[in-house]
């Protein structure tokens, strides 16, 4: 190939070059450009968006700042013209002060200005009186006497009308106070009344049935007494065995205990031991039963289960020979009917007349009277104040601090003062069985304390790990000099003293 092609080709190829070149930068610049005009105009836009924005958010500023300026005004001017107000009716109290004083001072001229015309007039009276007496000769009961008279027969007929009217109406009233009487007697003697206190009947199909309660050395019958702390009386009755204890949730447990082990006809001290804890258990039972019959009675619902047992617990205890239970529903209804009459909350006394003797639940467990029992319990199952405040007062132990004490007083006193509902000797006979008991169960060592035979012998079981045969004799004289020392009862009281050690073993 030639020279000059080649130079020709060497030439147009870096023409072509060089004008690719200068054309790439030439859109290149072209595209920067555009691309800085872009970019401008953003910026530009964004400037006057947020110059857009400034000026919005500063006429709005301007407003808020306008407006809460008006509302400081608006305020200022309400608490100006409240200010004026109060000056206004400070003002008018002044004055009314003022007046006040002004008038307290007249009336007080004005009362001693009455009581100097009082004084006045008592001495002109007593001078007019002195005259009469000299110029008639006569004194003034003499005066009156003749005055008396004369208005008397000048009046006889109207007099005598006048008095048998009267008579007539005594004598209508007598009669409706009667029908009164009447019918609060009859109310009274409406509910029934319970007088089984300390003993309970079992009936027997054979007088041999005896024979297997009493076991062979009479070990079945001290069992029985041991483990449900009631004492049995087999004595000549026939086809009878008798349960006596003055607690009645005691006799109710040992009578089923009773009624099982002869309805099974094995009897041994397991199964007695065995139907002891079945009994307790149904006994437990019927104590909610009977409490939520009372609360079903009365209306009241939504109580806690362990207060539904403490209020069963009262079916099965009596207050000078009534049944409490009873009468604590009998209370609640009175109390409630009365404050209806009265206008006084009715569901508050209705409340306080139902658990006014709960503390009779616990009496045997707890220190101190019924009345400061029952308060710590309804505290402790959050009743109101005012609940409690009705229920304490009705043995006179706190004052009355409403009216809805009062009325649970009133109520009690109906309740108990029906005919025959009471019965005050059953009531000492009890507290002497409780004192006995509670005499007992303070000795160290003691299991279980027992009146039985009528409050004459209290028998002691007490733990054979913990007292010897000496501290038993011991314990027996100390328990005895307490009884004399604290308790008045007529005769002597027995005190048996019982160490029993049991050791079993188990064959496998």
């Amino acid at each position: 190939m030639p020279v000059e092609k080649i130079l020709i080709l060497v030439f147009s190829a870096i023409g072509f070059l060089l004008l690719g070149y200068f054309l790439k930068s030439w859109i290149d610049k072209r595209k920067k450009e555009n691309i800085q005009f872009q970019t401008e105009r953003m910026i530009f836009d964004a400037e006057k968006e947020a110059m857009e924005i400034i000026e919005s958010a500063r006429n709005e500023g301007q407003n808020i700042v306008h407006q809460a300026v008006n509302d400081v005004n608006a305020r200022i001017q309400a608490i100006e013209r409240e200010k004026e107000r109060l000056l206004e009716r400070e003002r008018i109290l002044d004055e009314a002060q003022k007046n006040i004083l002004v008038l307290n001072e007249e009336n007080r001229q004005e009362r001693e200005k009455i009581q100097e015309e009082k004084i006045y007039l008592r001495q002109k009276i007593r001078e007019e009186i002195l005259l009469l007496e000299e110029i008639s000769g006569i004194n003034p009961e003499e005066a009156r006497e003749m005055i008396f008279r004369k208005i008397e027969e000048e009046n006889a007929e109207d007099l005598y009308v006048s008095l048998r009217r009267l008579e007539k109406e005594r004598k209508r009233m007598v009669e409706e106070k009667g029908k009164e009487i009447l019918a609060s007697v009859i109310q009274k003697y409406a509910g029934e009344i319970n007088h089984s206190l300390v003993s309970t009947v079992v009936e027997l199909k054979d007088d041999d049935e005896k024979g297997k309660v009493i076991g062979r050395e009479g070990r079945n019958i001290r069992t029985f007494e041991r483990v449900t702390g009631v004492q049995l009386v087999i004595d000549d009755t026939p086809e009878v065995i008798t349960i006596s204890s003055f607690d009645p949730i005691r006799r109710e447990i040992a009578a089923r205990v009773l009624n099982k082990i002869l309805s099974d006809g094995i009897v041994q001290p397991a199964r007695i031991e065995e139907y002891y804890e079945e009994s307790k258990d149904e006994v437990e039972k019927i104590l909610l039963e009977k409490g939520y019959e009372a609360l079903e009675k009365i209306g009241l619902y939504d109580v806690d289960e362990e207060l539904v047992e403490l209020l069963g617990r009262l079916h099965f205890r009596t207050s000078f020979g009534q049944n409490v239970l009873q009468h604590s529903v009998e209370v609640a209804k009175f109390a409630e009917m009365l404050a209806n009459e009265l206008g006084v909350n009715p569901n508050v006394a209705k409340i306080a007349g139902l658990f006014h003797d709960i503390g009779k639940a616990l009496d045997h467990e707890e220190e101190g009277s019924h009345v400061e029992i029952g308060i710590r319990i309804l505290k402790r199952f959050g009743f109101a104040q005012e609940i409690i405040d009705a229920m304490k007062s009705h043995h006179r132990e706190y004052p009355n601090e409403n009216l809805e004490s009062y009325i649970v007083d009133a109520a009690d006193k109906i309740s108990a003062s029906r005919v025959g509902a009471r019965s005050g000797m059953a009531e000492n006979f009890l507290k002497k069985i409780e004192g006995l008991e509670k005499i007992t169960s303070e000795f160290k060592g003691v299991n279980e304390a027992y009146a039985i035979s009528a409050g004459r012998e209290i028998r002691v079981f007490v733990k054979p790990d913990e007292v010897n045969d000496y501290l038993a004799q011991k314990m027996a004289r100390q328990i005895a000099q307490r009884i004399e020392d604290e308790l008045k009862y007529p005769g002597e009281i027995k005190v048996a003293v019982i160490r029993e050690k049991r050791i079993i073993e188990y064959a496998r």
